[in-house]
This record gives structure tokens, sequence and C-alpha cells, in this order.
């Protein structure tokens, strides 16, 4: 047995560095990451599928032996499990007449078996269902579901899901636990705390598909590429959520060739036709008191195009990106509000190496009254939009290519990258799993996927240092005996992540909703929301740690099921600024306080500074990234990077003070421009092209820059002193005719590559220069 070269580090000073591979052992980490996107993309596929009714494709998700066990029905094969979905439904299918069924299957943390052909997963989910008729079903609870991949270089199966039924209800009433019972024992974990961050575990070599001469750089290639696209993706939602209509447009690039097709609304070109089709849909810019306007996005498939539309200007690289959305749109002061059950299928272009949004279709499938609810199919017409579900399964099969160019270890790096965003992911998801149940006996293993060195904010009061704090601060709260039984549920769903990587593939920060569905055995259930800003790191065991955990909550919030987000009452104003500490913190006081906080970064959270701000107000939503394209930051300034309590407060914390890199926060901007020398357009002055590397704020510029072309091969060791500046001078003797050049910033352990070309035309000889 060997160690997936994907978790193979040697330690000196703290620094990780990658051991070398070979050819096969390389492929076999490259299969194995594919094969952890591959049972993601399954399942999410499966989500999609119901939305349509599309069960026998859904049946053919599952092996020929595959099981479906939905609470005490247990079916098996294919065809039984198709009959099974659809006489589940009824009605109730996404085909007839205002009907509906939006599954989602959320916050997955899937373990890859040691043999490279089994897995283990675990999802949250809902189930919204309707027949047009007046007929409702809402349910909602945990899947733990195992996969395989029998034959060789065959797709990803179900083997068996397993649907831990939890909560259901009519739209009338709302879900309550079901049964009306107390919950027994928690539904059993799949892994452990220290499997719970590490997605593929010890293996030998050829558990994955190892092909010889197979397309290994552009497998890798795909696999960055992917998470960005997803970044994109779900960075989108979030600026969309608070009508950001100027950083939404920014994702769009600096061109005018973004379009976005809202069904039965209309299509909208342009940055200023896109911008008034999201003001026609969703409101003016911003949001004032009342207003929500919340668009989660689950089971997102991204697919990066094997080849790039020819009318597409200037795309090296396309990808499309497929996905669940649903909107909760309301405005308290006129007392409306909406559920918006759609899907989306989007497409994306690289450009000088960073991906923009290219094309964005938004198919509403119900809309409908939170008064009424979707019983009756809602308030719009049709969806005429022909869903287009993604082919996964292609990852494997690049065209076979040459041996790589990169080193294998510097190919292994970029892989580590990607599968640090899994390994990131998954312990944030393990996080969820682990408080939706917390008691004395879980507080150990919360604790456990915290580095030793890590904090937590305590809601409400402040953050804890080092794992051992955390656990105290959790049996102070919690006793230390298990709860062999409960009430009721509030859950901690994480869905929706942007996740960037360092450089080394050794640290991450993520940030992902809260999304906190509620149940109860007397009481219908509520829905709020937050969001979480963390960070992550690989340990020296190979295992994904929680660095710092940050909760910003709530933003939204529903006092019960009846009234919904739209009939909470605004907050007397005459009420205290802050409620009275935590009996917790008078106990056990946190190592740094949230009213400690200088700064605006926690004013308006209960526990900080000022009067804490509660829905139906409207809370600052702050990012911890930069736009995705333009590297941007809010306008507001609502911009605190990396580790929350470290930016400013605690940069003792920091995960650089230990031996981790600070994961980049957006994307290098390089731009070249040239200029004859003294300002002259006489060749004999000299001519040179000045190069800026632009990052984000505070972040410093440290790094190769590169000047490549016909004839031209020149680079600069940009130091702080510098200020991201290089200006490189053409050699004289440069011969005529067209030249195009590439500026490329090779990047650093704190940013991203990035790069620029700039076209010149000389002259046969001394002259004139001409450019664009």
């Amino acid at each position: 047995m060997r160690l997936s070269r994907l978790l193979l580090w040697t330690f000196v000073g703290g620094a990780g560095v990658h051991a070398a591979a070979t050819l096969d052992e390389l492929a076999d980490d490259v299969s194995r990451v594919e094969s952890l996107r591959e049972i993601k993309d399954a399942t999410a596929t499966f989500a999609q599928l119901a939305q349509f009714g599309r069960y026998a494709e859904m049946a053919d998700l599952f092996s020929p032996d595959g099981v479906l066990l939905w609470g005490n029905t247990s079916v098996q094969g294919p065809e039984a499990i198709r009959r099974w979905l659809e006489e589940d439904a009824g009605d109730m299918n996404g085909r007839g007449p205002g009907s509906l069924d939006t599954l989602v299957l959320a916050t997955p943390l899937v373990n890859l078996g040691a043999d490279g052909r089994t897995a283990k997963g675990r999802w949250n989910g809902w189930r919204f269902q309707g027949d047009g008729k007046g007929l409702t079903r809402m349910r909602g609870g945990v899947w733990e579901n195992e996969y395989a991949r029998v034959e060789e270089g065959g797709r990803w199966r179900m083997r068996v899901m397993r649907y831990y039924e939890l909560y259901e209800g009519a739209y009338e009433g709302g879900w309550r636990n079901v049964g009306g019972r107390d919950f027994g024992l928690v539904p059993e974990f799949h892994y452990t705390a220290e499997e719970a961050g590490v997605p593929i575990p010890k293996g030998e070599v050829g558990g994955g598909d190892v092909v010889e001469g197979s397309n290994l750089e552009r497998r890798i290639e795909d696999l960055n590429d992917e998470d960005e696209v997803r970044n994109l993706q779900h960075a989108w939602g979030y600026y969309v959520d608070r009508r950001l209509w100027g950083e939404v447009g920014e994702l769009f690039g600096s061109h005018d060739w973004g379009v976005v097709r809202i069904d039965n609304v209309g299509v909208f070109e342009g940055p200023n036709g896109i911008r008034e089709g999201l003001e026609r849909w969703m409101g003016p810019e911003g949001l004032k008191q009342g207003v929500l306007n919340e668009h989660l996005i689950f089971d997102t498939v991204v697919k990066i195009r094997d080849e790039v539309d020819p009318d597409v200007p200037n795309a090296e690289k396309m990808a499309d990106a497929r996905g669940v959305e649903i909107g909760l749109i309301g405005d308290q002061e006129k007392g409306t509000a909406l559920w918006r059950f759609s899907f989306f299928q989007n497409s994306f272009v690289k450009r000088n190496g960073i991906w923009q949004i290219h094309n964005v279709t938004i198919a509403p499938l119900v809309v409908a009254n939170y008064s009424d609810g979707w019983g009756y199919g809602g308030v719009m017409a049709k969806s005429t939009v022909e869903p287009v579900f993604l082919d996964y399964t292609a990852k494997r099969r690049k065209k076979p290519d040459t041996a790589p160019k990169e080193s294998l270890s510097e190919l292994s790096r970029r892989l580590s990258r990607s599968y640090g965003y899994e390994g990131a992911e998954s312990i944030s998801n393990a996080y969820g799993f682990y408080i939706d149940f917390i008691d004395g006996a879980a507080c150990s293993l919360m604790a456990a996927i915290h580095h030793p060195l890590a904090n937590k904010e305590s809601p409400f009061a402040g953050f804890y240092h080092t794992r051992q704090r955390v656990l105290e601060a959790c049996t102070q709260a919690y006793g230390t005996s298990a709860r062999l039984t409960r009430s009721g549920i509030s859950f901690h769903w994480r869905p929706q992540p942007v996740i960037h990587v360092s450089q080394d593939g050794r640290s991450a920060s993520l940030r992902a909703r809260l999304l906190q569905p509620a149940t109860d055995k007397t009481s219908s259930g509520t829905i709020r929301g937050g969001m979480y800003h963390d960070q992550m790191v690989l340990d020296e065991n190979g295992s994904w740690k929680l660095w710092s955990v940050t909760i910003d909550e709530f933003y939204w919030s529903m006092n019960n099921w009846k009234e919904g987000w739209g009939g909470v009452e605004v907050r007397d104003k005459n009420a205290p600024d802050q409620p009275p500490p935590r009996d917790l913190v008078r106990q056990f006081p946190p190592d740094l306080w949230l009213n400690e906080m200088e700064g605006e970064r926690e004013v308006g959270f209960m526990g900080g500074r000022e009067r804490y701000v509660s829905w139906p107000e409207i809370q600052r939503m702050w990012f911890g990234y930069r736009n995705p394209v333009s590297g941007g930051v809010p306008k507001d300034g609502s911009y605190w990077p990396g580790c929350v309590p470290c930016y400013q407060h605690k940069p003792e914390w920091a995960m650089t003070k230990h031996g981790w890199q600070e994961p980049p926060t957006g994307p290098t901007l390089v731009r070249a421009m040239f200029a004859a020398g003294n300002g002259s357009s006489e060749w004999d002055d000299g001519t040179f092209i000045t190069v800026w590397v632009t990052p984000g704020p505070g972040e410093v510029v440290e790094g190769v820059v590169k000047l490549t072309g016909r004839d031209v091969g020149l680079e600069y060791l940009l130091t702080e002193k510098d200020g991201g500046r290089v200006m490189f001078e053409l050699p004289r003797n440069l011969s005529g005719g067209f030249h195009l050049l590439e500026a490329t910033f090779l990047g650093s352990s704190r940013l991203n590559p990035g790069r620029d070309v700039i076209d010149l035309t000389l002259p046969g000889g001394p002259g004139s220069l001409l450019g664009n």
C-alpha cells in the first residue's frame, strides 16, 4: 500500500515539498480526483433530472444491482427503482402543467475507497413537490450513499442510495419531524473525524485508470479550470443576492458580448442590457430594508469543453455549468414574498488566463406566492427552455497526447490544488454534519476536525483559540454526555462554496452559505440564512483540518412557517443594542470577543459592536475574496480576506505564522503597453513595453515577469520596491512585421499567475512603430 501522491509530503521547516512521482503514480492520482468529481456530479445530476420527471435516467445512475433505501422502502435494480420513483411522485413529477419536483442534494462529503473503485458519500437534501392541482409535499433528511465503478474505465454508479427521512409535511402547515416523534441516534456517519479530511485515502497504484500516454497535463488543467468556473458560478449567486449589478457585470469581462436570458422575461446583451434585464427581473441596485433576494445554488455540475466556439472572440477555453436554483424573494414592507424554483445552464470563456461568464440562461419552472404556495402551479408561464444535462463522464476520455511538457513535480503541485478544493469542501461539510447533532459526545468529533492551533467563533460571543479551547467551550455548553433523543434539529448546511486553494495545495480559504433549516416534532419548520468565512490546512498526517471558522448570522430569518420571511416584524427601536451575554461566555470567556474587534467587521452582528441588525433590516455582507474576473473589491468596503480574527486583530493566529501559505484572493491582473523612447515615435530612441502587475489590496507583488515572442525573450524579478511595474526595452535589431508579445507574471506563494498580450507591427527597418 502507498499513500496517494496527492497526500505525500515531506516537511522541512514547516513547508510542504511535493515528493517525486512516476508517470503511472501521477496518472493514478489524476484518475482518483476525477473519480471524486464524477461521483459528486452523478449525484447532482440525479437531483437535476428530478426537476423534469426523468426517472428512467435517474434509475440509470444505479448499478445493475443498485438499491434504493427510502425510509422503510427498499427497491433493487434500475427498472424497479424507476417504477418506484414514478409511483412515489405520481403527478408531482415536474412534467404536468404546474407540477413541481425539485430535489436538491447538498453539502457532499465523499470518501473514495482505497481500491479506487468504491466510495461512500453523505449529503443533506430537500424535496419540494406539487401536482399543480393543489397537492403538495415537502421532505428533508440525510443521504448516506455507496458508489461503485465495476468495469475498467466505466462510469461511476450508485450502488446504494440510503435516505434517512427526518422531516416532512404539506405546504399548508409546513414540515415537522417524520411521524411527530423524537429523533433517536444520529444516522451513522460513514467516516471518522480523521477520515473526514481525507477524501482520497491510501491506495495501491492501479486503483484508478492508468492509461499509457493519457493526456495528464490537459486533464489536470481541466480540473483546475473546473474549480475556477465553479467559483465563478457560485460567486455570481452571491452578487445577485445583494443586487450588486456593477459587480455582476464585471463577471462578463470588459467587453460587450455577454448575454443573459431570463425565460419568459427576455434576452439581454452587453453590459447595459444585462443590467436592464436583471433589474427588470429582480429590482434596482442594492437592497433596502425588508427586501430579500436570495438565490440558493445547488447541485452545480461543471464541464470543460474539448473545443472552443470559433465565433467567440479571443476564447482560449470554454466551459458549461448546470444546476438547480431556489429563490427566496420578498419585500417585507410591501407584504410580498415568492418562491422561485429554477434551473440554470450557463457558458463560460477563458481569456488571457481568466475565466469569465459568457452566457447565462435562467429558467424558472414554478414561481409561487408564499401565501399560497406552489400547489396550484404558481403565477408564471410554463418554461420554454429545453434543459441540457452535461456529460460529466468525459474527464478521463481526453484524446491521447504526448508526454507532459511540465515536470512531474509541477503537475503534482497543480493537481494538489484541485485535491485541496475537495479536501476543503469535505472538512467544511463535516463541520456542518457534526454541529447538526451536537451534544457532549459530538463535541469531541467537532473539535477533532480542527487543527491544534485553530480558532473558532462561538456564535454571538467571540473566538476560541486552539483545538483544546474549542473542545472545552463546546463541552461547557453541552456537557460531556450523548443525547439519546432530541425533539428537534437546526441543521447547518454549508452549500455554494467559493474555495481558493494556496499555490502549494496545502491551505485554503472557503466561503459558503449558512443555510439553516430547522425541524421540530410539535411546531412547523423554519429557515434562516447567514455566511461562513473559513480557512483550512493540510496537516502532517495528510488530513485536511479547519484552521479558522467565522459565522456571520443571521442575514435573514423566519419566525414561523405560516408567515415566512416576509412576516418578520421590524425590531423595536427601544430594544437594547445587544442581548445579554450568553451563559457560556460568562463561564468560559473567549480569547477574542466580537465586541473587541475594532473597525467595522463586527458592527451590526449580534455579540459584536454597536446595535445589532436584525432582519428585515439589511446586514452588510462581507466578502473574503475579490471579484473573480475584474479583481475588484466591494465598493462599500466590505472586504476582509483570509482568517477573520487574524486579518487585523490576532496576526499571530494566521496560518502564515506556522508554515502555510495564504491562498490567493482573486485574479492577478497583468497589463502590458508600449511606448517609444522619450515620447517619440522614432525607433532609434528605443521602444519599451511597460508591464503592470496588479494584486489585491495590501498584497505585495514579488516574482518573475517574462516578455516573450518572436525574437524576444526577456524576464525580470519583481520585488516589493518595484511596486508591481517593470519596463522592458525591446531589442534594437528586432525584425520588421507583425509581433505578438506575451507578458506573463509567473505567480508567487500568494498571487495567482497572470498574463496579457500585445501586438505590434514593425516596419522593415528603423522608423515608425504601430501597435494595437
